[in-house]
């Protein structure tokens, strides 16, 4: 599934208000971002790959030995069939999301995750603000990860837990399908937190970064 067959046109709209609603109270910036995947995981193609060649060579071994009329001698064959073990198990952690996803541990996947959305913070410029205010969303559906990313002149004053109440919040959405009440909900808590925090909008205030979705 495409980032893009996720949301309606009526879902990427509730967002984009939300987001201009939010920073009509505020002095922030808030940048939703939302991809498929964090990384390209190769080695989840490769580790898949040599357990399909190694399940295809232990059948050989079994059938050798309890199933003589299977059994397999021809060196060229066995190598072939070995070969296409490889092939099959790469195809399939290729093309099926959870096979990938079984190839990989979580370590793996937060870091890059984590690599993903420190890039993300930086490619869309969300440190860009005169406050230093901005707020990055950033959500990556094949990891299952949400994160919350905010600049230094937020940082100093709202506390970690914070943000891992939103992540919380949405990551409880997505659960149950409701993937664009929970990002609205997010963004309006942000707009709620700086409120709190002093973070008011002021009459000289422009939208630093735009408000448009950014969809990988």
């Amino acid at each position: 599934m495409s980032i893009q067959e996720r949301f309606s046109p009526e879902d990427l709209e509730r967002i984009k208000k939300a987001v201009r609603d939010a920073e009509s109270k505020i002095s922030g910036e808030i940048v939703p971002v939302f991809v498929e995947r964090s990384g390209v995981y190769s080695i989840a193609n490769y580790r898949a790959a040599l357990i399909g060649a190694a399940s295809v060579f232990l059948l050989i071994i079994i059938f050798d030995r309890y199933v003589p009329s299977l059994a397999v001698y021809d060196p060229v064959l066995i190598f072939s069939l070995v070969m296409l073990g490889g092939f099959i198990g790469a195809l399939k952690s290729h093309f099926i999301n959870p096979v990938k996803r079984f190839m990989l541990s979580q370590a793996h996947l937060d870091q890059a995750t984590q690599k993903r959305a420190e890039t993300a913070f930086l490619e869309e410029e969300v440190f860009n603000t005169r406050q230093r205010t901005g707020i990055l969303i950033f959500i990556s559906f094949f990891e299952h990860e949400v994160i919350v990313m905010a600049d230094k002149g937020i940082n100093k004053v709202v506390d970690q837990k914070e943000w891992n109440t939103l992540v919380r919040i949405m990551i409880e959405h997505i659960k149950k399908g409701k993937i664009t009440d929970g990002i609205v909900s997010a963004i309006t808590r942000c707009g709620d937190i700086l409120l709190e925090k002093g973070f008011m909008i002021t009459p000289d205030d422009v939208n630093e970064l735009g408000d448009e979705l950014r969809l990988e």
